[in-house]
């Protein structure tokens, strides 16, 4: 009689639950779930909405401002209001200041700046970047954050007057920004965003150094770095066309990590589990949830082989920081004077930027920073033990965090990249999974809101750690 009615009583529950869910809304979802002992949904609509909110009309408008300054290169004209990389961070200060306008004051745009003097730099000069804070609610410190670089070059890096477009490096990547606030600052979120358009990049990364300091300084947990350098070219130096395709590039071994902590993860493992890879691996997850015809590409290395970016600077200062760009580069359309040589043409001009994928991009970046924004923030000592045991367990700091309903352990074979199998263990700080070998899996812990966001999986150590 028991086997035959259970059924019955399983479909009544769940739509018992359904009913309380949609009647009382998220702040009662994580009371539900865990009275019925069952795991809050890993869907947020809201995401869908946004994942569809870029507009590739105003990002052509912003990239066709942008290149209309005639070079922004770091060293140009900064008292002009029309030319020079003064002018687009003056223009990029002011829309955020309309964007913030339009949202009741929602965005605090603040310029933060250094004197530098160095490498491709001769004479102190002072790089300015741009920001616009939409503060958290609940947890301000915590920072999600978007970026792209403000400033341009031709073939001579020291070139600071000469015709610089820099159409999809980097106007594609700031107008990203830009127009993922005027999507965001619709919201409200428990975390910080920061939209950052950054100086000094071409010059040697000065701009996301003197950001990074910032950082520190004001005291900001921060859990991602989004870094976007170049996301709107679809035609690549190798004939290939495809619109449907990004990499997404993360450091493996902690830049910061002491001598000690790589005693540890020799032994141990890790060195493909920082807080920077396991970011990518989220982003990802977010993009094949939310959006179609998008495949990430994660590339498990820094950055281009032998190349740098942005997303340096905060990995130096033990950040999380990932770089975000088009899959196929055209290399005559970057750091080219502009010009046609036996029937080539050269420069990195706007005909080259694809606004439909710099839409899609923008997107991409969109998602991952409300989820990540709605969603907890990564638990913290996350440690394990298992050795010459048939099973493993994980402990981890239980958060006070009245947005964390409980916890969801993740594993994966060693061999494969993504993590593949999960389980949620409810509000507890620590979860045995029985007659599971420690050395054949690798393991980690994210936390789990009631609307639907979950942060990013952490490694147990030092080696995976994001604060």
């Amino acid at each position: 009689m028991f086997m035959t009615f259970s059924p019955v009583i399983t479909s009544l529950s769940v739509a018992i639950a359904a009913l309380c869910l949609s009647s009382s809304g998220y702040a009662n979802a994580a009371v539900q779930a865990t009275a019925m002992n069952t795991a809050p949904s890993q869907e947020d609509v809201r995401l869908y909405d946004i994942a569809t909110a870029p507009q590739a009309s105003r990002l052509e408008q912003d990239v066709r401002k942008l290149v209309g300054f005639g070079t922004r290169h770091t060293l140009s004209e900064t008292q002009s209001d029309t030319q020079g990389i003064g002018a687009a961070r003056r223009w990029i200060e002011a829309e955020f200041n309309r964007i913030s306008k339009d949202c009741g004051g929602c965005l605090e745009v603040i310029t933060v700046s250094d004197t530098v003097q160095g490498k491709r730099i001769a004479n102190s000069t002072e790089v300015v970047n741009v920001i616009a804070i939409q503060r958290g609610k609940t947890d301000p410190k915590r920072v999600v954050m978007m970026s792209g670089d403000i400033d341009s070059r031709v073939t001579d890096v020291l070139d600071a007057t000469s015709i610089s477009p820099g159409a999809n490096d980097n106007a594609s990547g700031v107008a990203g920004a830009i127009e993922a606030a005027r999507v965001l600052s619709q919201y409200q979120f428990n975390g910080t965003i920061v939209y950052a358009a950054l100086s000094g990049e071409e010059q040697g990364l000065y701009g996301g150094d003197i950001l990074a300091n910032y950082a520190k300084s004001q005291g900001w947990q921060v859990q991602a770095v989004l870094n976007n350098d170049m996301i709107g070219n679809i035609a690549g130096i190798n004939g290939v066309v495809n619109n449907s395709t990004v990499r997404v590039f993360s450091e493996g071994v902690r830049f910061v990590e002491t001598t000690d902590e790589a005693k540890e993860r020799y032994f141990s493992g890790g060195e493909n589990d920082s807080a920077s890879r396991n970011l990518a691996r989220k982003i990802k997850a977010l993009v094949d949830q939310y959006m179609t015809n998008l495949d990430v590409m994660l590339v498990y290395r820094l950055d281009r082989f032998g190349r740098g970016g942005h997303h340096l600077p905060f990995n130096k200062a033990g950040f999380p920081a990932v770089r975000v760009m088009e899959t196929n580069e055209h290399y005559d359309r970057q750091h080219q004077d502009i010009r046609t040589e036996n029937g080539i043409n050269y420069g990195d001009v706007i005909e080259g930027v694809d606004f439909d994928f710099n839409a899609k991009l923008t997107a991409l970046n969109a998602i991952s920073l409300a989820s990540m924004a709605w969603a907890p923030a990564p638990p913290s000592g996350v440690s394990i033990k298992g050795q010459v045991s048939p099973s493993t367990t994980l402990n981890w700091t239980k958060t006070a965090d009245k947005d964390v309903v409980g916890y969801r352990v993740y594993w994966r074979l060693t061999t494969v990249p993504e993590w593949s199998h999960s389980r949620y263990v409810g509000n507890v700080n620590e979860f045995m999974l029985k007659n599971m070998v420690i050395d054949n899996y690798l393991f980690g812990v994210a936390s789990v809101a009631a609307n639907g966001n979950v942060s990013p999986v952490v490694f147990p150590g030092a080696a995976g750690r994001f604060f």
